[in-house]
């Protein structure tokens, strides 16, 4: 099947896990990520609120109204699986215990800094447990439209907005290209069918080279 869209992103994120990984998902985008898993890929997914080992989505009349994921909808638990201190649960964060993690975001720019909590001026709940994410976890992941409904890009040569976190993010996946972000700047990887260079190049307003072995997400 040839995915497009938010289908897309989900699907080629997925594609960064191996079996057994501890992983923590954000909201949204993110979260379709156990949706693409590759076959025999099983992953225990932590979810800041206090979860080791969240589960399949259960139907509303199965749900049980203590079991929540961190965006509050209703989650359960894998075998083995268990309910976490919330202070223990940030630890794990914060400790460099979680193999990855897939968020979403405002901004992103050439330098792997992410701005995703804070739009001055603008009403927000707050960061959540996302620049712990950032501070502790080995492997970020940006999953994001390219570009904003205006058209003007996400990924930018520098952030204006109030950054979630510094030099932090290692990779960048979007409905239109996959690009890996490096000390040199970010490298374009793949290209998302019906994209070419030129195509990227003129959506993006980062700096960026391309990948010797340029491929397709699929």
């Amino acid at each position: 099947m040839a995915y497009t869209g938010r289908e897309l992103i989900a699907s080629r994120c997925a594609k960064f896990f191996s079996d057994g990984d501890f992983v923590n998902l954000g909201i949204g985008v993110p979260l379709m990520c156990v949706n693409y898993l590759p076959e025999g890929v099983h992953l225990w997914l932590e979810a800041e609120v206090g979860i080791v080992g969240c589960g399949a989505t259960p139907k509303w009349q199965d749900w049980d109204l203590d079991l929540a994921d961190a965006g509050g909808q209703p989650t359960s638990i894998i075998p083995g699986g268990a309910v976490v201190q919330h202070d223990k649960s940030f630890g794990f964060s914060r400790g460099g215990h979680i193999d990855a993690t897939v968020l979403g975001t405002l901004q992103v720019d050439q330098e792997g800094n992410i701005a995703n909590w804070k739009i001055p001026g603008k009403l927000v709940p707050g960061m959540g447990g996302a620049m712990d994410l950032c501070a502790g976890v080995k492997k970020i992941i940006v999953a994001t439209d390219h570009c904003e409904k205006s058209g003007k890009s996400k990924i930018l040569k520098k952030c204006t907005l109030p950054l979630t976190g510094s030099k932090c993010v290692t990779d960048i996946v979007t409905e239109r290209c996959y690009f890996k972000v490096t000390p040199d700047g970010l490298v374009l990887q793949e290209l998302a069918p019906g994209y070419s260079v030129d195509d990227i190049r003129a959506c993006t307003d980062a700096d960026f080279t391309v990948a010797a072995d340029l491929g397709v997400m699929t």
